[in-house]
């Protein structure tokens, strides 16, 4: 289906992306940027990825499909510095677990290739993080979120759903602020409650007898 999968950031979520769409035959070859170079030679070395750029540009540039795979955080700088080298029928995607700044994001940076972004969450991961953790099977029976734009081009949107689909997963589509409410209410508060009593139980003079305990 696709040429060239440009993967930005090559830890669990972008490994496992693009080890699953190898499996499924989806894609000929893989070019994949991380920060660091240890972690390309690992990608390189598990197979993971078939060449490793030492630029965002150079993962990105000739692909037909990039996932943008880093911390949200990391999000606009990245955008900004491939919207240039984006090809015009390239699909583009994140997996971002907020849309609504991620979406903002794209609108300042992206400028026409925002009609090649379809923001997406896969409702996957584990308790460990790295590209040694990444496996083609993380997202067969998860929920996967596409939180398309008005301006994303129709065909993109159902050439996401269609391959997060051949993936295995269960596929959703709902706007950026609906998401970003559901989660913030099912994951990031349960999160943060979690967070608090952990901290709560850390000011105990008795914390490590009763974290042992647990």
């Amino acid at each position: 289906m696709f040429e060239q999968l440009g993967l930005i950031g090559c830890g669990l979520m972008g490994g496992s992306f693009a080890l699953a769409l190898k499996e499924a035959g989806l894609v000929r070859q893989v070019v994949g940027y991380s920060k660091s170079e240890r972690t390309r030679e690992r990608a390189l070395e598990l197979g993971v990825i078939d060449c490793a750029a030492t630029t965002l540009e150079d993962a990105v540039e000739g692909s037909d499909i990039v996932l943008l795979a880093v911390p949200v955080a990391a999000t606009q700088e990245s955008l900004a510095t491939i919207a240039s080298v984006l090809g015009s029928r390239a699909l583009l995607m994140d997996v971002g677990s907020t849309k609504s700044d991620v979406v903002a994001a794209a609108r300042e940076t992206l400028g026409e290739r925002l009609a090649n972004f379809v923001p997406a969450h896969p409702i996957a991961g584990k308790e460990s993080a790295g590209i040694d953790h990444a496996e083609a099977c993380l997202y067969r029976e998860r929920q996967l979120i596409l939180t398309p734009l008005p301006e994303t081009r129709p065909e993109l949107v159902e050439l996401a759903a269609e391959l997060w689909t051949l993936l295995g997963s269960q596929v959703l589509q709902m706007s950026p602020e609906r998401h970003d409410a559901a989660y913030a209410t099912v994951s990031h508060l349960p999160h943060l409650l979690a967070f608090s009593a952990i901290s709560a139980i850390l000011t105990q003079p008795q914390a490590d007898e009763l974290l042992a305990l647990a």
